[in-house]
């Protein structure tokens, strides 16, 4: 077993990383690496076959943890209580947490099924259409310049672990989706067939825009499908994270059904 470390010091440099990693949206731009604070997204790691590089743990979680978490990293760090509470974004801070290496991002792959962000701006919708991406059995998530973070602190807790299931891109423009090879689908409130009564095409990318402006033109254009989700309610809209599970949801149906 790792022999564990133990850090007392809230200047040492391993934690001025993570509470930066923790602290701020992009972070893991720079260093490459992500923070994973708590239990569910540590195990949600290990469930994918993933391994991180270090594992935190305050004493007394270290104390109740598996065997699986002690073992996971090749480098273990224990810190008091008090020092956890200062990395984490958390207002009830977890006991333990893991660095972990970023996959390498090479661009677009073709001919999977896709969603692709169009300019998101909530980390909650973001990590929500993880969650139904992954759920659906889309492979890719690309993001468009102007979507939040996929690896921000909010949007890998939105994600609840469904981040390891997905080959994710972001800063991408219109332009990099010409070699997805798939067709385009998007939603419309005045457009297209309805999505129930909709043939829909397997593998395919779905687009969501937006949140106040919707899709943008350019990728209005590359459109192969406009459907319409029914409201007999009335409602104007719906939210983007709804809409996207909805629309997730019946390209799954329509393959199994």
């Amino acid at each position: 077993m790792t022999e564990a470390q133990r850090i007392t010091s809230r200047d040492n440099p391993l934690l001025r990383q993570l509470r930066q990693l923790a602290q701020d949206n992009t972070a893991y731009r720079k260093d490459g690496v992500v923070w994973l604070e708590g239990d569910h997204l540590c195990r949600a790691l290990l469930a994918r076959g993933q391994r991180p590089e270090i594992a935190v743990f305050t004493e007394p979680a270290w104390d109740a943890a598996s065997d699986a978490l002690r073992q996971a990293a090749p480098r273990v760090v224990l810190i008091p209580p008090a020092l956890m509470a200062g990395i984490s974004g958390l207002g009830s801070p977890a006991g333990m947490g893991f660095v972990w290496r970023l996959p390498a991002a090479d661009g677009v792959t073709p001919g999977v099924g896709t969603v692709v962000l169009d300019r998101l701006q909530d980390a909650g919708n973001v990590g929500s259409i993880l969650r139904s991406a992954a759920a659906f059995g889309f492979a890719q998530v690309l993001a468009l310049r102007g979507t939040a973070a996929l690896w921000s602190p909010k949007v890998v807790r939105a994600g609840m672990g469904s981040h390891f299931a997905l080959r994710l891109v972001e800063g991408l423009q219109a332009d990099d989706l010409d070699g997805l090879n798939l067709p385009v689908l998007v939603t419309s409130s005045h457009q297209g067939d309805l999505l129930h009564q909709a043939r829909l095409p397997w593998p395919c990318a779905w687009v969501m825009g937006h949140e106040g402006q919707g899709v943008s033109e350019a990728l209005m254009d590359r459109a192969g499908g406009w459907v319409r989700i029914a409201q007999p309610g009335g409602e104007e809209s719906l939210n983007v994270a709804a809409a996207a599970a909805i629309c997730l949801h019946a390209s799954a149906a329509s393959r199994i059904g």
